[in-house]
């Protein structure tokens, strides 16, 4: 008997243990990284098993991507006026000199033959003045659960460091690129910066990173909004209170800063030409910008061929998006229903603030 009751002890004891660490598996799930990681600090960078079991689970966000804009990408091609001192356009190959391109200038391909390229209006120009551009295939994330922790992209080509402040090194750290997303399951502050836990062992500076998150929505607003972080040059989605997307982006460069403010969307372009600044150094010239949602004067949302460069600042002061993402955005701003302004207009509203100051 003594033995038996033995046996069943030590059964119970497993048996116990075992719902302890089944249970623990199923917090892992769902638990906000907060919680399961709150007790990382500075001085104790060492996570938690739950956070080392957090993360294994939940390695990298599991958001579904947009859908590719695969008919703007692959039906268009973008040329970049690249010839010293400007091209020159004509009115047919071989033909007469109808105007000169320079400056910062881009055409759009509606045909071509060995030697020219057909651009939008109907003129010609010389492939050896031009060179190909190949729009981003990037694409922002369709959240389905109310975002409950932040994540990154990650900004160039990075090392992880093995804790806060530590140099970087391959030998004890793991190659990020450019665009790859990263959970930040905690972040510390060391020297005036963030430093971020995106996996095991693994921590980032926040200059590395551009970070999604959420903010409140202004009074007044509902129905279907974006609010742009300058800071961080990220985009979030909203359905009222709701986000349901967000991507990264890149908006107005010091010179020609994004304006802060709550503004409307005023009008909406599916394809447009952009152009400004004649005859300065900074001059522009941008065929077939792709879905424009203008909101503050001049300024836009709108998809971007010429680069590539998003989170970081980059335009005279549009907020420039992928291809794919201000397709996204534009359809679905669009499709909204409610609410309408006087004009019997479908109300959109553009959200610009900043989460912190750049330095």
């Amino acid at each position: 008997m003594v033995r038996k009751a033995g046996f069943i002890i030590v059964l119970m004891t497993a048996l116990i243990s075992a719902a302890s660490v089944a249970a623990q598996s199923v917090s892992a799930e769902t638990i906000s990284f907060e919680i399961a990681c709150g007790d990382v600090t500075v001085a104790n960078p060492e996570p938690s098993d739950l956070c080392r079991q957090v993360m294994a689970l939940r390695p990298v966000p599991s958001y579904a991507s947009a859908p590719l804009d695969s008919d703007t990408i692959d039906n268009y091609g973008f040329w970049k006026v690249t010839a010293e001192g400007g091209a020159s356009v004509y009115g047919a190959p071989g033909g007469a000199v109808t105007r000169t391109l320079g400056g910062f200038s881009y055409v759009s391909e509606t045909g071509s033959n060995a030697d020219w390229v057909q651009i939008g209006g109907g003129e010609w120009m010389r492939k050896a003045d031009l060179t190909y551009t190949e729009p981003t295939d990037l694409r922002g994330l369709l959240i389905d659960d109310g975002l409950p922790n932040d994540y990154a992209y990650i900004l160039g080509n990075v090392i992880t460091s093995p804790y806060p402040g530590a140099p970087a090194d391959i030998a004890t750290g793991v190659r990020k690129y450019y665009y790859n997303l990263v959970h930040i399951f905690a972040s510390v502050e060391l020297d005036g910066w963030r430093w971020y836990m995106v996996g095991p062992n693994q921590w980032v500076e926040q200059r590395q990173v551009s970070k999604v998150s959420l903010t409140e929505r202004p009074e007044g607003v509902s129905g279907r909004w974006v609010a742009v972080d300058l800071y961080e040059q990220t985009m979030v989605a909203y359905e009222d209170d709701t986000p349901v997307f967000s991507t990264i982006v890149a908006t107005g460069l010091s010179e020609w800063k994004t304006n802060e403010g709550l503004f409307e969307v005023w009008y909406r372009v599916p394809f447009g030409s952009m152009s400004g600044a004649f005859g300065a150094p900074d001059a522009y010239a941008l065929q077939d910008v792709p879905w424009t949602l203008y909101f503050d004067g001049d300024i836009s949302l709108h998809g971007t061929y010429w680069h590539s460069s998003f989170g970081f600042r980059r335009s005279h002061g549009c907020v420039n998006l992928s291809i794919s993402d201000a397709r996204w955005v534009f359809m679905w701003m669009r499709e909204a229903t409610a609410p309408m302004n006087e004009d019997g207009d479908v109300q959109n509203f553009v959200y610009v603030y900043s989460s912190d100051e750049y330095r």
